[in-house]
């Protein structure tokens, strides 16, 4: 018999303290212990007990394989999930009260450490395992959406698996559209490249240029566009208990500034990465600004028309929109309809909703220069000079993604809530472009385009 792994010893630190009993709530799956751990340590977050749940009947849970970084109010920490050959980096930091809470939470992917790479398949035959996994997933009703393959600009494969609607017994099809949840960043970096590129916008230009009237001056003055759409100007989060409480008053995006306009910096500008959707939501201000449009009039007429993109938008939930499917999210053990979790419409932060063709086409309008200038394109696309370290070794562009892989760079952006998820990932080196989109919970597809990244060819 070979030799038993040692349990790894947690720090005796407040971000260990909690790492430890996070791990022990989730991984017992008990609604009970998840709805103390949250109430104690993450109170904000009592909504997510049932978003928790799926995720861990999902994963099984996770093992804890080695702590990578510990500080006092900061860990990092490799884990493995349970029933997956799937690795991630687990990010924790805490504050410094007693009892400390949750300032953030991340788990992000990695390749397994000491361990053999999955072998690389020939084009069709990677092509084709993504087929039968789809399937195969979608049989275990683990997967429903739809997914595109093209290399070169031509579509490889692109098929429909699972039902847009389940009560009704519609089937998914090429033409139906998926909520994509953040993956709309990547029209509002494009819209303000497009104001950069005209002239209109300058990347160092501090918020309170374009909006010469936000109620923090600290933020306005401070915070610029640049550190917007880098995740880097500390402006903070929506989803709080001010959210929960107006979710359906909120419908304008001068609506999230009524709520959280007043609120200060949570780091000074610059010195850190933080994920802010806030940030993008100020963004879409800024377009509508600047260009006097608002901005779904904005991303309709300068990205969508010119891109082909015939299936995007972000109409809001009250109205009908044709082929758009239902979102699904687990509770107590069954899929449910996600409407009581969606907001009043989407934003230039997500929400919005598209198919996988229509994503395909947006990576090739923008990479085709038809959407922006190449030079803004190729910043757009790389990890910015000197900015703060990401988890997991990723880096960020302007509203995208960026990591390396074996098979070179990598670009996209991923959406995921309750009810959706989606990816785009761009491999410039052999020219593909992958899109998958799903109406369940994460990482319905997440785990199918890192199935196909693992397999794909590198050359």
């Amino acid at each position: 018999m070979g030799a038993v792994r040692a349990a790894p010893t947690v720090p005796a630190t407040p971000a260990g303290t909690v790492l430890t009993v996070w791990l022990e709530a989730f991984n017992s799956g008990d609604r009970a212990r998840l709805t103390s751990y949250l109430e104690k340590y993450e109170p904000e977050r009592k909504a997510a007990l049932d978003h928790l749940l799926n995720f861990r009947e999902q994963t099984g849970g996770f093992t804890l394989i080695r702590i990578e970084k510990s500080e006092p109010l900061h860990l990092e920490a490799l884990v493995k999930e349970r029933e997956s050959s799937h690795y991630a980096l687990l990010t924790l930091d805490v504050s410094s009260t007693d009892p400390p809470t949750v300032k953030g939470l991340g788990l992000h992917v990695v390749r397994p450490p000491d361990q053999p790479a999955v072998a690389r398949l020939p084009w069709p035959e990677a092509v084709h395992a993504l087929d039968r996994q789809a399937a195969e997933l979608a049989s275990q009703d683990k997967f429903s959406g739809g997914l595109l393959v093209a290399r070169s600009g031509q579509v490889v494969l692109q098929k429909s698996y699972g039902l847009a609607d389940r009560e009704k017994h519609v089937a998914n099809t090429a033409d139906t559209r998926f909520r994509i949840g953040s993956m709309n960043k990547m029209f509002t970096a494009t819209a303000i490249l497009q104001l950069v590129g005209d002239g209109k916008v300058d990347l160092a230009a501090p918020l309170g240029r374009y909006l010469p009237h936000y109620p923090n001056q600290e933020v306005a003055t401070k915070v610029t566009i640049r550190h917007l759409l880098t995740h880097t100007g500390g402006t903070g989060d929506i989803f709080t208990p001010e959210y929960d409480q107006h979710r359906l008053e909120t419908r304008e995006l001068t609506d999230y500034v009524k709520l959280y306009g007043g609120r200060g910096l949570q780091f000074e500008p610059g010195s850190k990465w933080a994920y802010s959707n806030y940030g993008f939501l100020l963004l879409g201000l800024v377009v509508q600004n600047v260009s006097g449009l608002s901005y779904y009039d904005y991303v309709r007429t300068h990205i969508f028309l010119p891109a082909g993109m015939q299936n995007t938008d972000s109409l809001p939930e009250s109205e009908a929109v044709s082929h758009r499917s239902v979102g699904y999210l687990r509770k107590n053990g069954a899929w449910v309809s996600n409407v009581d979790t969606l907001p009043w419409r989407g934003t230039s932060a997500g929400g919005g909703y598209s198919t996988a063709g229509d994503l395909f086409r947006f990576a090739e309008a923008l990479g085709s220069g038809k959407l922006i200038k190449p030079e803004l394109y190729a910043q757009m696309t790389s990890k910015q000079a000197g900015s703060p370290p990401m988890p997991a070794g990723e880096g960020y562009g302007f509203g995208m993604m960026v990591s390396e892989e074996p098979q070179g760079k990598r670009f996209g952006h991923g959406g995921g809530a309750p009810g959706m998820n989606g990816e785009l990932r761009v491999y410039p080196h052999t020219n593909t472009v992958v899109a998958v989109l799903a109406n369940l919970d994460p990482p319905a597809a997440s785990r199918l385009a890192d199935f196909f990244e693992e397999r794909m060819p590198i050359n």
